[in-house]
C-alpha cells in the first residue's frame, strides 16, 4: 500500500517497520471482499504535541468510504493516546480536498529536489575536519544526536520543534552505516549527511538529514558531505537521489540547486484539531 500511495517515495523495509514498533503506534488494513486495498498508520510525530495520521487508499477504491473509515479510525487513536492536534501530507488536489472536509488545513509545503547521478568525483578531503562514515566509527552516530542534530533541529522551518528521541535516531534517521558520512573535528561530530536506501527501489536513495553546527556553516562542510555521498551512491549503482526541503528552508535548497538539482513533486503538510467531525457527505469520499 505504502508503495502504491507514494511510489516516488522511498518506502521502509518490512523489517525497518517491525523495528520502528513501539506502545502508541497504530497500524490497519482495509479489506474488501478479501482484498487489501487500504492502509492506516497512526504514531507520535517528531513535531511536539502532534500525532501524525496517515490512511492511504488504492485509487480504484477511493471515493467509497474507505478513506473515511480509516482516517476516523486513526483519529481516534490519537485522541485515546491524549493528543489534541493530528497533521498528515497529500500529495494532490484530491487528497488535500478530502482533508480539508474533516477540517485539516495547510501548514506548509515541501519541495521534492531531485539529482540524477553519472559521473561524481570525490572532493578534495578537507583540511579543518575529517570526514568518516558511521560504518566506519559507529559510536560517532549516538554522539551526532548530541551534538549535531539536537542543536540544528530548531532551525528547521516547522511549525513547531522536533521532538525526536536518540531512540528514533538510532532506528529511523539511517538505515546503511556505509552511506553516511560525519564531518569530525577533533572530539566533536560538526556535520552530518547522507542517504538512505531503498530496497524497493535500490537506483534510488532519499538524501538523509543534513546538517552543520553553527559555528561551521560557511566553510563548504555540508557541500562536501553531500559531494562525497554522490560519489558513494555513484560507485554504488545508485542512479538518482532526492530530498524533501521545506518551504522556507532557502539556504538547503540553494545548495541543492548548486550541486545540480532540479524541482520535482510538492507535498503539502496539513494539520487539524481533534477530535475530527464527521462531514454529511464524508460517506461518497475518501
Amino acid at each position: 500500500m505504502r508503495i502504491a500511495a507514494l511510489p516516488h517515495e522511498r518506502c521502509p523495509s518490512v523489517a525497518e517497520l517491525r523495528e520502528m514498533d513501539r506502545p502508541g503506534r497504530l497500524l490497519l488494513v482495509a479489506e474488501v471482499d478479501g482484498r487489501v486495498v487500504g492502509s492506516g498508520l497512526a504514531d507520535r510525530s517528531d513535531e511536539e504535541g502532534r500525532a501524525y495520521v496517515a490512511p492511504r487508499v488504492l485509487p480504484e477504491h477511493r471515493r467509497q468510504g474507505v478513506g473515511t473509515e480509516l482516517l476516523m479510525a486513526l483519529a481516534r487513536h490519537a485522541v485515546d493516546q491524549g493528543y489534541e492536534r493530528a497533521g498528515a501530507g497529500v500529495e494532490d488536489d484530491g487528497s488535500l480536498a478530502f482533508a480539508q472536509r474533516f477540517g485539516f488545513v495547510e501548514a506548509d509545503r515541501q519541495v521534492e529536489q531531485v539529482r540524477r547521478i553519472g559521473v561524481e568525483p570525490w572532493p578534495a578531503p578537507p583540511t579543518e575536519y575529517e570526514v568518516v562514515t558511521v560504518a566506519q566509527r559507529p559510536e560517532l552516530w549516538a554522539r551526532a544526536y548530541e551534538q549535531v542534530a539536537l542543536p540544528t533541529f530548531p532551525d528547521m522551518d516547522v511549525p513547531s520543534l522536533l521532538n525526536v528521541t536518540a531512540d528514533d535516531w538510532a532506528k529511523e534517521w539511517i538505515n546503511d552505516p556505509e552511506a553516511m558520512f560525519l564531518a569530525v573535528a577533533g572530539d566533536e561530530v560538526i556535520g552530518v549527511a547522507g542517504l538512505l536506501l531503498d530496497t524497493d527501489k535500490p537506483e534510488r536513495a532519499e538524501v538523509a538529514y543534513t546538517a552543520v553546527r553553527r559555528e561551521w556553516r560557511g566553510k563548504s562542510v555540508a557541500a562536501t558531505l553531500k559531494r562525497m555521498s554522490m560519489a558513494w551512491a555513484a560507485e554504488h549503482g545508485i542512479a538518482e537521489i532526492y530530498t524533501w526541503t521545506q518551504r522556507g528552508n532557502d539556504n538547503m535548497r540553494r545548495l541543492n540547486e548548486h550541486l545540480g538539482f532540479t524541482y520535482g513533486a510538492t507535498s503539502i503538510s496539513v494539520r487539524a484539531t481533534l477530535p475530527l467531525a464527521l462531514p454529511d457527505t464524508a460517506a461518497h469520499d475518501g
